[in-house]
């Protein structure tokens, strides 16, 4: 029986009761987070607490959990989840249970707070011997893409468009530059140099992005922040994107043409040899 957290408590997943007032149910007003665990060990925790924070600040929603709150929550859920094998911890908060539906912040209401596990289905062998197919498409999102909301039509429509067309992701496009993919960060590598989108308000600073660029540093690989233009995914060597659940897979088609030599790239192999170790693998 699937354990899960909830407001407090640790219940199995089908005794969970949302009420119809919730303002994540109403209009998305919450956040969210999604942590691997690898042979039940967490990876990165600390940094996926870190950027809930930053999200609860910017909604103000106040909870009264401390990092160690959400993290003993995490490690109980990975300990209790009654999964083999790798798994993902899913946190999500709302503002809260309102007496009645009104857009304006509501006085007086706690937060709902809920936690479950799932098992993790790692990124098939096939994606790292030929890499991914991907389309472009215009990002239509809201303009906090840095914030990790409930709040994900986007995100939903642009994955659809990709699994319409039979591909892997949808890369976005915001005038003329490149943002993510549905639900990744994307890099692109021309003459050896790794580049990926600027952390601004148009893009989320995922956690795997994040261990890229900490483990390329240290490798003395050339890795750059800054604006990427659309047209440039015609001509890189190599693209990639990046997630907790698609870890790093090498995009080797986008809308139909070959990117680079069609094939995983050796950058790509570095890194992807380089985020394994972090793993433990």
């Amino acid at each position: 029986m699937t354990i899960s957290y909830w407001n407090g408590r640790y219940l199995p997943l089908d005794q969970v009761q949302v009420s119809p007032l919730d303002r994540g149910f109403l209009f998305a007003d919450g956040l969210y987070e999604v942590t691997a665990a690898y042979n039940g060990r967490l990876f990165e925790a600390e940094a996926h607490v870190a950027r809930l924070q930053r999200g609860l600040a910017a909604l103000r929603i106040e909870t009264g959990m401390s990092d160690g709150d959400w993290l003993a929550i995490l490690e109980r859920l990975t300990a209790e989840s009654g999964v083999d094998g790798d798994l993902t911890v899913y946190l999500q908060v709302t503002r809260g249970a309102a007496a009645a539906r009104a857009h304006g912040f509501p006085a007086g209401v706690t937060p709902t707070i809920f936690g479950m596990v799932s098992p993790l289905k790692r990124p098939p062998d096939s994606w790292r011997a030929q890499g991914v197919a991907a389309l472009t498409m215009p990002d239509i999102r809201w303009g906090r893409c840095d914030l990790k909301t409930i709040a994900l039509l986007g995100s939903v429509l642009a994955q659809q468009a990709a699994t319409d067309a039979g591909v892997t992701d949808a890369i976005q496009i915001r005038d003329g530059f490149v943002t993510e993919g549905a639900a990744t960060n994307v890099f692109v590598v021309k003459d050896g140099v790794i580049a990926t989108p600027v952390a601004d308000h148009r893009i989320l600073v995922g956690i795997t992005r994040q261990v890229i660029q900490r483990l390329a540093t240290t490798a003395g690989l050339p890795f750059v922040e800054r604006d990427v233009r659309a047209i440039e995914l015609a001509t890189a060597d190599e693209v990639w994107i990046a997630s907790t659940t698609k870890e790093i897979t090498p995009v080797t088609t986008i809308d139909g043409r070959l990117v680079g030599t069609g094939k995983p790239g050796p950058v790509w192999s570095r890194v992807a040899a380089l985020f394994a170790e972090s793993q433990g693998r």
